[in-house]
């Protein structure tokens, strides 16, 4: 599985590729952060954030995207800056069909370190430790959406394996019952009966044979 991470901003914006699967070593694939001069209007910004995207997109094929969660904070102009660059991954995500996964950055922090209060430094350090890496990723953006991919790979893997086992389940109650709702194949005893039942009630040869069979076996009624 391969996962894009996004950590949404509209000075940097971090991006994140990493690939593997829950229960296996993970890999890096790329990371790094698109940045926008603040001194640009609002939608060249935003124009500069969706075509690198689209790049990253392009050059990396991934198999989902995740997004840092918008939470409250005390600067408005803050909050409404990243998520309007939310939005950009959220749209690219839509336009290819990819599935797209929310995680608060709380849920980051525990998906990696254990500790939903870890601080960036402790998050940095783990996601160095899972990808085996020898430098810090920088900025703190860049490490973040790292760490947004490698929650969803944990996350999103191991959900994925339950519902297919869930469906597999499902399927198997249903072929169950429907097996029990088909009616028993008649034994040959009883096959000989209706046969005989069928002819008038006149000799029939097979319902000796039959009945023969069927007291050997101990079936016969």
């Amino acid at each position: 599985m391969r996962v894009l991470g996004v950590d949404p901003g509209l000075t940097r914006c971090g991006v994140g590729v990493v690939e593997g699967a829950p229960g296996r070593p993970l890999r890096l694939v790329a990371v790094g952060v698109i940045r926008t001069p603040s001194g640009d209007p609002l939608h060249q910004r935003l124009l500069t954030i969706q075509t690198e995207l689209e790049d990253w997109l392009h050059d990396h094929d991934p198999d989902a995207i995740a997004v840092e969660r918008m939470f409250a904070r005390g600067d408005v102009s803050t909050i409404m800056g990243t998520a309007q660059a939310s939005a950009i991954p959220m749209l690219a995500a839509a336009r290819r069909g990819l599935p797209l996964a929310l995680h608060t950055p709380s849920e980051v922090k525990a998906a990696v370190t254990g500790n939903g209060r870890a601080d960036k430094a402790q998050v940095t350090s783990m996601v160095m430790r899972v990808l085996g890496l020898d430098e810090r990723p920088t900025p703190a953006d860049a490490a973040d959406a790292l760490a947004l991919a490698i929650c969803q790979v944990w996350r999103g893997g191991a959900a994925s394996r339950l519902a297919d086992a869930v469906t597999d389940n499902r399927t198997t109650e249903a072929l169950d019952a429907a097996r029990r709702r088909q009616p028993a194949a008649p034994n040959r005893w009883q096959q000989a009966v209706a046969a005989h039942r069928a002819s008038g009630g006149s000799a029939h040869p097979a319902v000796a044979a039959a009945r023969r069979q069927a007291v050997q076996r101990g079936t016969a009624r």
